[in-house]
């Protein structure tokens, strides 16, 4: 039998030359060739994409600003946000140089800020004060009080002018004439460091320049002799310059201690008619 005749004429091959189905060859499906679009086959020319937008006109699209609402809420938000951050800073650097100080240094700045606080009244005081002369010197008398009021201070202060007001008597008695002139300089000086503004020893008005002798007959005062009781008038305000004089210690335990008996009377009106020669 020829190669010819191994096959057989129906075109299949004998069973025992056929390939297994597993071993063939994957078949692949094509499709028509009249299925298959033209290589050179073009869209028309009205169908076909518009030209790029050319070099400016594509970047100024690009530069154009694109803001949405959304866009503004958000940086609105972030500005708020940033100051927020800012103001608590600033109040957290001052909280912490108050919460490191010591207790005295709080306390000096508390004492400090009580000064100033009081120095600002005062100045409120003194501004308010010109104001009202200013008002009263549209009037035309400011001017002529105030002259006034100055010689009336400097004849108080001088003693040359009598006075009157509130204030107290102190009298000391001394049977024993244990009492020195010592113990009356040591009384004067009380009533002024109390804020005695006149001060009239007997008959005798106390000035800059007074000073205390002791006597044999009794105490000079001024060069005039004064005897027990001895009699003391002070105007300026009551209780400030009782309490001066009975503070454990003071005038009056001493004078008591050298044998004196005293008494403190406060009085609505005092009047101090000594005066001194100009």
């Amino acid at each position: 039998m020829t190669g010819g005749e191994a096959t057989r004429r129906d075109g299949t091959a004998p069973e025992d030359e056929r390939v297994p189905e597993d071993e063939r060859a994957p078949e692949v499906d094509q499709a028509p060739e009249d299925e298959q679009p033209p290589e050179d086959e073009h869209p028309p020319e009205d169908q076909q994409a518009p030209p790029e937008p050319g070099g400016l006109r594509a970047l100024a699209a690009l530069l154009r600003p694109r803001v949405s609402p959304g866009q503004l809420i958000g940086g609105l938000l972030c500005l708020l946000l940033g100051f927020a951050v800012a103001a608590q800073v600033g109040s957290t650097e001052r909280d912490t140089t108050f919460a490191t100080a010591r207790q005295d240094e709080l306390v000096g700045i508390l004492g400090d800020l009580g000064q100033r606080s009081e120095r600002l009244r005062g100045d409120l005081r003194d501004l308010e004060e010109t104001k009202a002369r200013l008002e009263r010197d549209a009037e035309g008398g400011t001017a002529l009080e105030e002259a006034r009021e100055r010689a009336t201070t400097y004849g108080l202060l001088a003693g040359t002018l009598p006075a009157e007001g509130p204030g107290i008597e102190l009298r000391i008695d001394d049977p024993g004439r244990g009492v020195k002139a010592l113990n009356l300089l040591d009384a004067m000086e009380e009533l002024r460091d109390a804020g005695a503004e006149v001060i009239q020893v007997g008959d005798v008005r106390v000035g800059v320049d007074t000073h205390f002798l002791d006597d044999r007959d009794g105490i000079l005062v001024d060069g005039r002799l004064l005897t027990a009781p001895y009699r003391f008038l002070a105007i300026g305000d009551p209780h400030t310059m009782t309490t001066a004089l009975t503070i454990p210690g003071g005038l009056v335990r001493t004078l008591e201690g050298a044998g004196a008996r005293v008494l403190i009377s406060r009085r609505a009106k005092v009047t101090v008619g000594a005066v001194r020669s100009p």
